[in-house]
């Protein structure tokens, strides 16, 4: 497991290296209009957003998965690192409109920096955010075109980072619809996690990984999907975990967000669930309630660990670890058993201390 944070610290120092070369290159290789001082804004904050990092889990799944196949030079790794990334700068924007969140990785989000702009225009905050997320979606797939690479393969790469892109939004819609649900089921908060966030976070890279390396992805697919599946899952219920019992300094945003923005989430689902009549009651008051405070999140929380919902929490984290730890040691008669390990102690690191 050490050597695999070690690889995957390695990954993300070349990559931010990159990241920043890219953005600084960009405003000459944009074709923006010249007179424009909303543009090269839009591009400042786009910049700030991306550069302020994250673990960039994306990029080490991409790269671990070409060494699946190959420790050579892989042409289109680059290329395909900074699409994911730029997919996920537009991802943080307008999920950051669509909730309303003021903060994110430790700074404002893209939304709130546009409101701090144009305080009496919330109109034009608001459309600018969007256009930045928009901007941020097309250059994803702008980058990929300047890879390196035989046609063929920079047409399967634009495909799976498309349908990713197409997936993910309607990933948003269906989020929006779970919390029209009372108490959505299993299998529905699943199918969130599944469209909103794995499908682009896990199965993307490690595709785009494997297409790059040379490897047929026909024959594998179904055992990418089962594991990405499992990842994605147990990396959801660690960032719902994290809004509801985890603090501001540790996850860089506003923790209680999905309550105060009604969000039916894997932590709050489990709080209706195991609350009784006057419990739930008190839940439901505060969900959505924008103005919540501090003192009733709180109260909130603590009902939820005298309920046993933290222990709850960690319990699937740990099952959905374990569980892809198994898919990936099926992996060994496919691929090098090196790149392999990395896979196998990846799902660990969703997994909440004292699980």
């Amino acid at each position: 497991m050490a050597a695999a944070r070690e690889r995957a610290a390695g990954h993300r120092h070349r990559f931010d290296l990159r990241f920043e070369a890219y953005f600084a290159a960009l405003p000459e290789r944009l074709d923006t209009p010249p007179l424009s001082r909303f543009t090269p804004r839009c591009l400042e904050l786009l910049r700030d957003l991306s550069l302020r990092g994250g673990k960039r889990l994306r990029v080490a799944l991409l790269y671990e998965a070409a060494r699946l196949v190959t420790t050579g030079p892989v042409p289109g790794l680059a290329e395909a690192a900074l699409s994911i990334e730029l997919l996920q700068t537009h991802g943080l924007v307008h999920d950051d409109i669509i909730d309303d969140t003021p903060l994110r990785r430790g700074g404002p989000s893209t939304y709130y920096a546009y409101r701090q702009d144009f305080p009496e225009a919330d109109g034009t905050a608001l459309g600018l955010a969007v256009l930045a997320g928009d901007l941020a979606a097309f250059l994803s797939m702008r980058v990929l075109l300047d890879a390196d690479v035989p046609a063929g393969l920079r047409q399967a790469m634009l495909e799976v980072q498309l349908n990713a892109g197409a997936e993910t939004v309607a990933g948003q819609i269906v989020d929006l619809e779970r919390d029209f649900l009372a108490l959505p089921d299993e299998e529905f908060l699943h199918t969130v996690c599944e469209y909103k966030s794995t499908r682009y976070s896990v199965l993307a890279p490690l595709r785009l990984g494997l297409l790059a390396a040379g490897e047929d992805l026909a024959a594998h697919d179904a055992r990418l999907r089962r594991y990405a599946t499992l990842v994605g899952i147990g990396g959801q219920l660690r960032d719902d975990y994290l809004d509801l019992f985890g603090d501001d300094d540790t996850t860089g945003k506003s923790t209680g967000t999905d309550l105060r923005a009604g969000r039916r989430s894997y932590a709050l689902t489990a709080l209706l669930a195991a609350a009784d009549e006057t419990q739930r009651a008190v839940v439901e008051s505060a969900l959505g309630d924008p103005h919540c405070s501090a003192d009733t999140v709180e109260h909130i929380r603590e009902l939820a660990r005298l309920l046993g919902v933290d222990g709850k929490l960690r319990s699937d984290m740990r099952r959905c670890a374990d569980a892809a730890r198994t898919e990936a040691q099926g992996w060994r008669p496919h691929w090098r058993d090196e790149a392999v390990s990395f896979f196998e102690g990846l799902p660990l690191s969703n997994v909440i201390p004292g699980a």
